[in-house]
C-alpha cells in the first residue's frame, strides 16, 4: 500500500487535551526539600539509599554514587546471598510451582524492603543480608496471580517523620500498610490495614476467579501523600464475557480512604467514550498500568502506562481507537483530574502495552530547557514529551499503516512514529532483514519468509501467519530504561524477539502453535535455517540516547548470546546479543547491566559495567545467578552494594550483593 507522512494532528483530541489547563495551574518551580516536609519525607531522595523502585519517583534507575568506578569494578564480588522464604512455603505445599523473583528492593537506613514472588514482605539487612522480619499476607492462597505464575516487584516507602510505613499491592489484590520497624499491618489504614483492591473504588467489581485474572503485580506509587495503584489482568480472551476494568484508583496513605478513580476504559459520557464504538466500552476490560508508573512529586503529576484492552490481539468487539488503552496519562495527583495523555497505540492488536515506568528528565533542547518525560515502548519507540503539558519534544507523526484483512477487525488507519529519537529496535519484516551468514542461508530464509504474511511495523494478523517483529515480548520490557540526569542520556536495553500469529475473520487462532497464556491466540515461535533465527542479529541490545539532541550516541549487543552454538560456531560473528530480558542500573561512574534468564542455554550468568559514553565494557562480573531484577546500589557503612534478584522459575529465588573486594 502507499505509504504517507503529515504532522501529528489532535487526532480525537487524544494529544494535547487538557494541555491549556496544565500550563495555567501546574507550579513552574518549587523546593523539593520543603515539599518533602509538607508531604512525608518518602519524598526526598536521599543520598546513598534507595527509596522507591525506580530509585526515585522519576523512575530514573540512577544513583549518584561512584565509589564503584571502572578502576575497581572489576573487583566486585559477592559479598552475601539471601534467599526467600517463598521456598519454605513450597516445601510445605508441593501443589505450589514456583514463578519469577522480579522484585527490587528498597533501602531505608541500612535495611533494604522486598517482596518475594508470593507477595511475602521482608526486611533484610543491607550490610549482611540477614533476615530482620518477615510478613506473610498469604496471597499465595489465591492461586498464580499472573499467567506467568507467581511473580512481584515491589513495594513503596512513606515515612511523616514519625516512623516508615510500606505499601505494598498484593498478588490477590489488597492493598497493605506495614510498620515499616516490625512488618506488622498498621491497624488505622483501611480495615485493620488493608483495602480490597478488588472492589474497593472500582467503576464494577473485579471477579478473582480464576485467580490470575485480577491482581497487582507491580509496587504503587506515592505523590503528595497519595498513594496509586494499577492492577494486572489477564489478557487472553475468553475469560469471561466481561473483562475487569482497568480503574486506577488514589487512596490517602495515612488512612487508606479511597480519594479518586481514573477509568481507563472511559465511562458513557466521560472523555474518550466516543472512541469505543458500538456500546465497547461498558463489556470491554483491561487498558490496566500494570507496570510501574513515575511521578513529578514538585508538578504533583503522576505519570501512567497503559496497556491494551481486551483482548490483546483481536479488537472486533471493540471498535474504535480506544481511549485510553496504550496512553501515556498524566494525572493530578490528589484528584485523579486528567491534565494530559498520548496514546502510542490505536486500536492494539499487537500487544504493545506501555510495559514500564516512563523516564522523566530535565533536558535542554535546541537551547531551551524542557522537563521531559521519555516512553520506551514494546515497538521500540521512545516518545519524548513534555512532562507539563504532554507536547512532543520533537515532531511526532501521524503514518499510514496496513489495514486488517479480516472481515471482523477495522485497524486503525494510521500510527503515531516519533521523527526523534530514532526506534532503538528492528521494527517489521523485511527480505532486507534476513539472515545472510552465507548466501546459500540467505536463500534458504527467503524461501522460509515467504511462507509468512509479513510488512511494516503494524502490520495486522491475517489467516495465514503473520511475522510480528518485535512481537509483545520484545523491545524495551517491564526493565525499563534508566537515565543519568546529570547528562540526560537515556540507556534502555532490549531484544529483537519475532512470532507468528493467525486469526479467522472473528479472531480465533487458525492452528495451532506455541501456546501462551498470555496471548489471545495461538502464537507460533519462528525457526530460520538450519537452527538458526530467521533474522540478522542483534537479538538484543543496548542503547544509549541522548534526549537532549534524540541522537544514539551508542547501540552494543547485550552479550555473545548463541555465538558458541553448533548452528552459530562457522561464522565467527562476534556478539549478536542474548535472547533476553534486561533491566539497568545507572551510577555516576557506571552502566550495569545484566543478561536475564530468559533463554539459558545462551545467557550469561554475568553483571556487566559499561561506560556509560562510548559503551565500552569495563568489567565482567561473574554472579551466581542470571540478574533478573532490576539492579539497585546503596551505600552502607561507607561501602557501595549493588544488589539484584536471581530467581526464574525452578532456580532458587535470592537477593545477591556484590561489592568490590580487596586489591589483588
Amino acid at each position: 500500500m502507499a505509504s504517507s507522512t503529515r504532522p501529528l494532528t489532535p487526532h480525537r483530541r487524544d494529544v494535547l487535551a487538557g494541555m491549556a489547563g496544565a500550563a495555567a495551574t501546574a507550579p513552574l518551580a518549587s523546593c523539593a526539600s520543603a515539599r518533602s516536609r509538607e508531604h512525608g519525607r518518602s519524598l526526598a531522595v536521599v543520598p546513598g539509599e534507595w527509596r522507591t523502585y525506580g530509585g526515585d519517583n522519576r523512575a530514573s534507575k540512577y544513583a549518584p554514587l561512584d565509589q564503584i568506578d571502572a578502576t575497581n569494578a572489576a573487583r566486585l564480588e559477592v559479598v552475601w546471598i539471601w534467599e526467600s522464604p517463598d521456598a519454605e512455603i513450597m516445601a510445605a505445599n508441593p501443589g505450589l510451582a514456583p514463578g519469577e523473583f522480579q522484585a527490587t528492593p528498597l533501602m531505608v537506613g541500612e535495611t533494604l524492603y522486598l517482596t518475594t514472588a508470593f507477595s511475602q514482605v521482608v526486611a533484610v539487612d543491607a550490610v549482611t543480608g540477614e533476615t530482620v522480619w518477615r510478613f506473610d499476607p498469604e496471597s499465595w492462597r489465591a492461586g498464580p496471580p499472573t499467567a506467568k505464575g507467581f511473580l512481584h516487584r515491589g513495594l513503596a516507602w512513606w515515612d511523616d517523620g514519625a516512623g516508615g510505613r510500606l505499601l505494598v499491592a498484593t498478588g490477590d489484590a489488597r492493598l497493605l500498610a506495614l510498620d515499616a520497624r516490625t512488618g506488622q499491618p498498621v491497624s488505622s489504614f483501611g480495615s485493620s490495614g488493608s483495602v480490597d483492591l478488588s472492589t474497593d473504588g472500582l467503576q464494577r467489581p473485579a471477579d478473582r476467579q480464576p485467580p490470575d485474572l485480577y491482581s497487582c503485580t507491580s509496587p504503587p506509587l506515592i505523590c503528595r501523600d497519595v498513594v496509586v495503584v494499577g492492577s494486572q489482568i489477564r489478557d487472553r480472551v475468553g475469560s469471561i464475557a466481561r473483562m475487569p476494568p482497568g480503574d486506577v484508583r488514589g487512596y490517602d496513605v495515612r488512612s487508606g480512604a479511597h480519594l479518586w478513580t481514573f477509568h481507563t476504559v472511559p465511562k458513557d459520557g466521560e472523555f474518550g467514550s466516543d472512541t469505543w464504538e458500538a456500546g465497547s466500552a461498558a463489556r470491554t476490560g483491561n487498558a490496566n498500568v500494570w507496570a510501574p508508573m513515575s511521578a513529578d512529586d514538585d508538578l504533583g503529576l503522576i505519570y501512567l502506562p497503559g496497556s491494551c484492552p481486551s483482548n490483546n490481539v483481536f479488537g472486533g468487539a471493540r471498535p474504535g481507537d480506544n481511549l485510553f488503552g496504550n496512553a501515556l496519562i498524566a494525572l493530578d495527583a490528589r484528584t485523579g483530574l486528567r491534565r494530559w495523555h498520548f496514546q502510542t497505540v490505536r486500536h492494539d492488536i499487537w500487544d504493545y502495552d506501555l510495559p514500564c515506568a516512563p523516564n522523566l528528565v530535565d533536558i535542554t533542547v535546541a537551547g531551551r530547557a524542557r522537563r521531559a518525560v521519555a516512553q520506551v515502548t514494546k515497538q521500540g519507540f521512545c516518545f519524548v514529551l513534555d512532562r507539563v503539558t504532554g507536547e512532543p519534544i520533537w515532531p511526532i507523526e501521524d503514518r499510514d499503516v496496513p489495514a486488517s484483512p479480516l472481515a471482523g477487525e477495522r485497524t486503525a488507519a494510521t500510527q503515531p512514529h516519533p521523527t526523534r529519537p530514532a526506534p532503538f529496535e528492528s521494527q517489521g519484516a523485511s527480505i532486507e532483514d534476513l539472515i545472510d551468514v552465507s548466501p546459500e542461508i540467505r536463500s534458504e530464509a527467503e524461501t522460509l519468509l515467504s511462507s509468512y504474511r509479513h510488512g511494516p511495523l503494524f502490520t495486522p494478523y491475517g489467516s495465514q501467519p503473520t511475522l510480528i517483529r518485535p512481537s509483545w515480548i520484545g523491545g524495551a520490557n517491564w526493565g525499563g530504561a534508566g537515565v543519568d540526569p546529570e547528562s540526560g542520556v537515556l540507556f534502555v536495553p532490549s531484544q529483537s524477539t519475532v512470532a507468528a500469529l493467525a486469526l479467522d475473520d472473528a479472531g480465533r487462532p487458525v492452528s495451532a502453535g506455541e501456546e501462551t497464556s498470555e496471548i489471545a491466540g495461538s502464537a507460533r515461535r519462528v525457526q530460520g535455517p538450519r537452527g538458526l533465527p530467521l533474522f540478522k542479529p542483534p537479538y538484543s541490545r543496548i542503547t544509549a540516547i541522548d534526549l537532549n539532541t534524540g541522537d544514539h550516541l551508542w547501540m552494543r549487543p547485550n552479550g555473545p548470546g548463541a555465538t558458541d552454538s553448533p548452528a552459530f560456531r562457522p561464522f565467527n560473528l562476534g556478539w549478536i546479543g542474548s535472547q533476553q530480558r534486561a533491566a539497568p542500573l545507572v551510577t555516576r561512574s557506571l552502566l550495569f547491566v545484566g543478561e536475564g534468564p530468559h533463554d539459558r542455554r545462551f545467557g550469561q550468568k554475568v553483571l556487566r559495567a559499561y561506560d556509560k559514553a562510548n559503551g565500552a565494557v569495563q568489567a565482567e562480573i561473574a554472579v551466581p545467578d542470571h540478574p533478573l531484577g532490576a539492579p539497585l546500589t546503596y551505600m552502607a557503612r561507607g561501602r557501595q552494594f549493588v544488589v539484584f534478584a536471581a530467581g526464574y522459575h525452578t532456580t532458587p529465588h535470592r537477593l545477591i550483593a556484590l561489592a568490590v573486594g580487596p586489591a589483588r
